[in-house]
């Protein structure tokens, strides 16, 4: 356990040496200052649509930071040759794999924090309230969907060679996921066979990130989830990021260094 954790320290303080998170934090001042800067907050209508796209923001920019900071762990280490005095230390492959994902799954908390701590701020400013359970709920099923794709993109950082093409494809998957996948069975309804049941076996497979976003608690302020929901949307999160971490380690186990 001391290894994984040593290993995710470098990961986090990695990320802040290259900058990330002053990206992170310059893109959160901007959405406070988006939002600030409007005086007609008076109206429900133009608040929700604001916060509607702060959150859209803050969703697309912790998916490309959490997929880019993912796929060049593995890579960066051997173009630097670092891998082999790790892996000599003793760590085992294994727990240089849980390292780098806990190190890049608690820097995006960080990151998650920071986000939502500005964005809930300002909008209390303008609201005169703040739903604490609300924002709670967002930031914990947000937090739990990026573990999937920190999974997703640490296995693809051991299949592909460059990291640019693990991160171009993690991101079009989960663009994919995100936007197209909870149709597909809509989509099998007009198919002819085989083609029906491989789209409705797709539908099934893939890991549906959309159950986790849950911005509209926040954009119109409804009442919260029940927890039990949210524990089972962790359990489900959890079992996928487990079968990606899974085939992390059976692909790393028998790559050639």
């Amino acid at each position: 356990m001391n290894n994984i954790l040593s290993v995710s320290f470098i990961v986090i303080k990695e990320s802040i040496r290259r900058k990330d998170f002053y990206v992170l934090f310059v893109l959160t001042a901007l959405i406070t200052v988006l939002m600030g800067s409007v005086n007609v907050f008076h109206d429900d209508h133009v608040v929700r649509y604001l916060k509607e796209i702060c959150l859209l923001l803050i969703w697309i920019s912790s998916l490309v930071i959490a997929v880019t900071m993912t796929a060049r762990q593995i890579p960066a280490e051997r173009e630097s040759r670092t891998i082999f005095p790790l892996l000599a230390k003793p760590i085992t492959r294994n727990e240089l794999l849980l390292g780098k994902f806990l190190g890049c799954w608690l820097a995006m908390a960080i990151a998650l924090a920071a986000f939502y701590t500005f964005f809930g701020v300002v909008a209390m400013t303008k609201e005169h309230q703040w739903p604490v359970t609300n924002y709670l709920q967002a930031v914990w099923l947000h937090w739990v969907m990026l573990g999937v794709v920190i999974s997703m993109a640490l296995l693809g950082s051991l299949i592909f060679s460059a990291a640019s093409a693990n991160a171009t494809i993690c991101l079009v998957a989960v663009t994919f996921i995100l936007v197209v996948a909870r149709h597909l069975d809509q989509i099998a309804v007009g198919l002819q066979e085989p083609s029906r049941t491989a789209l409705e076996a797709l539908f099934y497979v893939v890991p549906h990130l959309e159950f986790f976003d849950v911005r509209d608690l926040v954009i119109h302020n409804w009442p919260p989830i029940q927890w039990l929901v949210c524990l089972k949307a962790t359990a489900y999160a959890g079992a996928y990021g487990a079968f990606f971490l899974t085939a992390s380690y059976l692909t790393f186990r028998r790559k050639a260094l």
